[in-house]
């Protein structure tokens, strides 16, 4: 007499993983849509190894498996950041779109906040201020809150201290101060970003009294446990209504996704 050992794809997927990196993956094909029936004598001992070849055996005649594998974790992740990241955006909404120590540019009183995490030596956010400063121009009822993420290393850091020291000092130049630290060609520092603050208006020392407010870290890291919350890890990325968006897509996708909320706020989306 014979025992059946049936092999099922739930089986398999769980086993998948500990092959992943080992297998070269084929061309895809159509998988077998009945259950996998191998047989074995009765007095075989059906061991861990053992099934762990009869497993290995399969995926490796049946390499597309891993592709389905791969497709529904995919899939499965993106859900969880999703449903993580609307959450975030609805328990910490205040912080994220009115938090008191981010800059403004636009329409303090639009009806579609754009929040940026930007970086002052980000390029990619060089070449985005451009979109921001075209759709402030082109939409009146836009407001943009900047948030300061400074995540290019210590210079970053740096510039950013100062800004945040200019935005507290001297809110209604703030935007002045943005276009012209991210418009300052090579890296930005400590020493550009003050020498633009002091271009602005500001006093030297004023400012550097302000520079040492502690809050200035403690704002750094509340933007620093948002982004970890919303999977941000570059710059820029923006949260536009209930979306994160990622990089600098142009300002046809942002104005489309502002486009989008206006439509969901006024319907049922």
């Amino acid at each position: 007499m014979k025992q059946t050992l049936i092999v099922g794809i739930v089986g398999i997927a769980a086993s998948a993983a500990m092959l992943a990196l080992g297998l070269n993956l084929g061309s895809s094909r159509q998988a077998p849509s009945e259950p996998v029936i191998i047989e074995a004598p009765a007095d075989a001992e059906l061991d861990r190894s053992a099934v762990e070849l009869i497993v290995r055996e399969y995926l490796l005649t049946n390499p597309e498996i891993m592709l389905e594998v791969q497709t529904a974790l995919e899939t499965k992740q993106r859900i969880e950041e999703k449903l993580a990241q609307t959450t975030t955006i609805t328990e910490q909404s205040d912080e994220i779109f009115n938090a008191p120590y981010d800059g403004l540019v636009g329409n303090p009183e639009g009806n579609v906040t754009v929040v940026e995490f930007f970086d002052y030596n980000c390029g990619f956010c060089k070449r985005a201020m451009a979109d921001m400063d075209e759709m402030v121009k082109q939409d009146p009822n836009l407001r943009f809150v900047l948030k300061e993420f400074p995540i290019l290393g210590q210079e970053s850091q740096k510039a950013h201290v100062v800004s945040m020291a200019f935005r507290a000092l001297h809110p209604d130049k703030y935007a002045d101060f943005h276009r012209g630290l991210l418009n300052t060609p090579g890296r930005a520092g400590e020493e550009k970003a003050l020498r633009i603050a002091l271009e602005l208006g500001a006093d030297e020392e004023a400012m550097r009294a302000e520079m040492a407010n502690p809050e200035i870290q403690n704002a750094f890291a509340k933007t620093y446990q948002l982004a970890s919350a919303l999977s941000i890890t570059g710059t820029p990325s923006y949260v536009v209504g209930d979306e994160v968006v990622f990089g600098a897509l142009g300002r046809d996708v942002l104005t489309e996704k502002v486009a989008n909320f206006r439509a969901c706020e006024s319907t049922v989306c």
